[in-house]
């Protein structure tokens, strides 16, 4: 609970020093503020352990990094930096609309946001940016890549760091460098939702062979250009069976701890061993471990210790934990996983959908589901019409701003509601549908807020309702898994047991 800031880290070393216990100081473990940090240890003198600053640089900074990509062949989203509101403009224009808007070296997505159009775009650098900073720390706008599907890639390496200083405590091993990709994630919520945020499957659910491999391959070739020792995360998004890099980060990432359970393998354990000066042909690490289990990823909320605060899902990350759902079926382990989020999916009662224009097609088939799995569902007037036009019968409900009682604040205070599924149109606490999804929230009512989750929540109903489940260690799918409380058998018997 300390600060993580350049003078209390420095005050720890001189510590270690005086000790004579200081080999040097590994920066991948610790997000993004760790990296932040590298440069003034570095200028100290301080040796950083494993990834080189002049690979950090290149995959922090957007030009170099640019430069990267196209020396590799790879794509990337078309992109611009603006300094100012008119050239945010004329960058904006020239992708196209939407595009996805940031400040430079935030963390977990701060200040991150879509804008549809100049005018909310304009509102943004109003409201947003500080503009005596722009100069200093420009904003980052990328075209946004609607309908995409988003991937996490893990990847540990042993690779000689770009950078004397990562080297000068350790012998480095001599056996030839490679990389291993730990895991490949496919996100089930759809590109623009914060990779913190989104729920994701391991192995990935929709993607071919194929294209696994040649992600697989992209981030290999990121690994060896940047000279990764140790771990490194990539995000991708797949579009039109193209695939478009959208981040690199020289460091391990929040889904390590969930890769290493559902691959078995202790990556965290690896990757430091690698970083000081072990080889990945030493440890005897190969490539991506293959099970017949699924294991799903599902981020916690603290949504419910702020009342009246809208929900929704969006480029800025919002959650504070994550849970796993481990199974055969990719649909029971969601399940799972929304169990183990506190938010069980019901197998009866009345489903609330209400969705955004882009999401109609979706909506048919979630409600044709649902329909036929007996629920009860109840719609606003422009999802009712849209789905009697396919033969689709729902129960119509009044919006709130139209004053008929009861309306759906109703039915959710009287428990009436089992499930939401509303994907946005308007955001905001004072909007019908904000209030709606902080009513949601207060009554503990499981909600989807987009069309892809809506349909992995279909699919899990379906296996919940067939029944046929059931509950797995890690050391079913991993039977040569190390169990780490060898105390407890040898307890057995005991009246404490």
């Amino acid at each position: 609970f300390e600060p993580l800031t350049f003078e209390h880290v420095m005050e720890i070393l001189r510590v270690e020093q005086s000790n004579g216990t200081l080999h040097g100081v590994i920066v991948q473990f610790g997000g993004q503020t760790p990296l932040n940090l590298a440069h003034g240890l570095a200028a100290a003198g301080v040796p950083i352990i494993g990834t080189g600053l002049e690979s950090i640089d290149a995959a922090e900074d957007r030009d170099r990094f640019k430069g990267i990509l196209e020396d590799l062949d790879l794509r990337q989203p078309e992109n611009g930096i603006a300094h100012s509101l008119e050239k945010a403009r004329e960058i904006a224009a020239e992708i196209g609309y939407p595009v996805l808007v940031r400040p430079s070296y935030v963390l977990g997505g701060r200040g991150m946001e879509i804008c549809f159009d100049e005018e909310s775009l304009d509102t943004y650098m109003r409201t947003a940016v500080d503009v005596s900073e722009l100069r200093e720390a420009p904003i980052l706008i990328d075209r946004f890549l609607s309908e995409a599907v988003e991937v996490d890639v893990d990847v540990v390496a042993d690779f000689q760091p770009n950078q004397a200083t990562s080297s000068q405590q350790l012998e480095l091993s001599k056996a030839p460098s490679m990389a291993v990709v730990c895991g490949v994630m496919e996100h089930i919520e759809q590109a623009g939702v914060h990779s913190g945020d989104s729920a994701c499957t391991l192995p990935p659910a929709s993607l071919s062979m194929n294209m696994r491999e040649r992600i697989r391959e992209t981030a290999r070739q990121l690994a060896e250009h940047l000279g990764v020792r140790g771990l490194m995360n990539v995000q991708m998004a797949i579009k039109n069976d193209e695939i478009y890099v959208l981040e690199v980060n020289p460091r391990a990432s929040r889904t390590v701890p969930y890769v290493a359970k559902a691959t078995g393998q202790p990556w965290s354990r690896i990757a430091a061993k690698v970083m000081m000066g072990s080889s990945l042909a030493e440890l005897e690490v190969g490539a991506e471990v293959s099970s017949e289990f699924i294991a799903v990823k599902e981020p916690v909320f603290p949504f419910e210790k702020f009342p009246g605060v809208d929900v929704v899902l969006g480029p800025e990350m919002r959650s504070t934990g994550e849970v796993m759902g481990l199974d055969r079926s990719a649909a029971m382990a969601f399940a799972k996983a929304m169990m183990a989020a506190g938010l069980s999916l019901p197998v009866s009662g009345r489903v609330f959908l209400s969705v955004r224009d882009s999401d109609k097609n979706t909506c048919i088939e979630v409600a044709r589901s649902l329909l036929s799995m007996g629920f009860n569902v109840c719609t606003t007037a422009g999802t009712h019409e849209l789905l009697l036009q396919h033969s689709v019968e729902t129960d119509l409900i009044r919006k709130v701003s139209e004053g008929v009682r009861p309306n759906i604040l109703d039915l959710l205070a009287d428990g009436g509601i089992d499930l939401i599924i509303n994907t946005p149109t308007r955001t905001g606490a004072a909007t019908d549908e904000g209030r709606i999804r902080a009513m949601a929230v207060l009554n503990r009512v499981p909600m989807i807020t987009t069309g892809t989750g809506a349909l992995a929540a279909v699919k899990a109903i379906t296996a919940l309702k067939a029944g046929n489940w059931s509950v797995y260690s890690l050391q079913d799918a991993f039977p040569e898994m190390e169990i780490a409380a060898p105390r407890i058998a040898a307890a057995e018997g005991s009246a404490g047991n």
